[in-house]
């Protein structure tokens, strides 16, 4: 299958930019609110058919050059031992959050099978399809999957993650470690169950500096990164709020960089040399602005880029519940319609 998403991962040329979207399937679409007034997010999340219908959505819909599997960051806690509900307004909860030593060494690794759910939604994707765009697969990176298991949900300071980090630096290791042992055999199922690429999130990785992230959450990004790259398949590695330290996000790995839209995309490409790919970077909110106002932003983004390859146009976080769909469209018309 050839593929202008899946070349420009490669910085191989392509005709246009390829562009999709973080969150593509998600409440700014009237099809996924219809299915999300009847069912739960972990409910669509396991049930392949429901997965596979709202990851298709926004493909059809935005005609965009890759499908996203409609599935949760947090969906591999459960195999390891711990509670996961979604409370509204408050997002996800994890009810038995890890506290102790002997929390984490009741962590199970031994079940990532349990995941098979995401691989069989995958497939269905795949199928129907039938080689259209590439499917990616995701997994949250360990910093953002362990701020989670041990703040247990959202976090403003990160006081409890910092504090393992800080005051037990053997059991903050063991924590990551289990987690590499996890999420990397969750990688590998969706590349075996059809996805032509994997995007790591590091959703909270922001919330440190430069010297930590590369002393504590480095080391284990690479491997995770690594452990999925070893499939062949391209691994985009993607952090917000990490305009501090982008080079050494880099540094950790992935075959594209993902910036969220605080930095400029062509001095964050240039710093690191073009030694990847790179992806983003509008304002989700450029998708609410006026159309003119958003096309001149998409123009600006692309100019910025310029011809080398391994440019893919997307946003700097996921689209936001209020946008209006016909913008998101024109966002897509305009990356088309665009000629340096």
């Amino acid at each position: 299958m050839t593929s202008r998403f899946l070349d420009a991962c490669r910085r191989r040329p392509t005709d246009f930019r390829p562009v999709w979207f973080m969150r593509q399937a998600g409440r700014y679409l009237r099809e996924y609110r219809e299915v999300r007034a009847r069912h739960g997010i972990l409910e669509i999340c396991k049930r392949p058919d429901l997965a596979a219908t709202v990851t298709l959505q926004p493909v059809e819909i935005l005609d965009v050059d890759a499908a996203i599997i409609f599935a949760d960051l947090l969906l591999p806690v459960e195999p390891m031992g711990l509670k996961l509900k979604f409370v509204s307004g408050v997002g996800p909860v994890i009810s038995n959050p890890v506290r102790t030593t002997e929390d984490i060494d009741a962590l199970s690794i031994s079940n990532t099978d349990d995941l098979g759910y995401v691989g069989e939604a995958i497939q269905q994707v795949v199928k129907a399809l039938g080689g259209r765009a590439p499917v990616i697969g995701f997994v949250g990176a360990p910093f953002t999957m362990a701020s989670y298991i041990l703040e247990g949900g959202p976090s403003r300071t990160f006081l409890r993650t910092k504090m393992m980090m800080y005051t037990n630096e053997t059991l903050w290791r063991r924590l990551m470690g289990k987690l590499v042992d996890v999420l990397g055999p969750f990688g590998l199922l969706q590349v075996a169950a059809g996805a032509r690429a994997i995007q790591v999130f590091d959703s909270w990785v922001g919330a440190l500096g430069p010297d930590d992230y590369v002393r504590f959450v480095a080391p284990y990004s690479r491997a995770l990164i690594e452990r999925v790259r070893s499939s062949g398949v391209p691994v985009i590695h993607f952090g917000t709020g990490t305009g501090g330290f982008f080079r050494e996000l880099h540094a950790a790995g992935g075959d594209v960089l993902g910036i969220d839209w605080r930095v400029n995309v062509d001095q964050a490409w240039m710093d690191i040399s073009y030694r990847s790919a790179i992806q983003g970077n509008l304002d989700p909110a450029a998708l609410l602005a006026p159309l003119s106002e958003l096309k001149g932003r998409v123009f600006e983004l692309l100019k910025r880029t310029g011809v080398r390859p391994g440019h893919i146009f997307n946003l700097g976080h996921g689209v936001l519940p209020e946008t209006p769909v016909e913008h998101v469209k024109a966002a897509v018309g305009y990356v088309r319609e665009f000629r340096l």
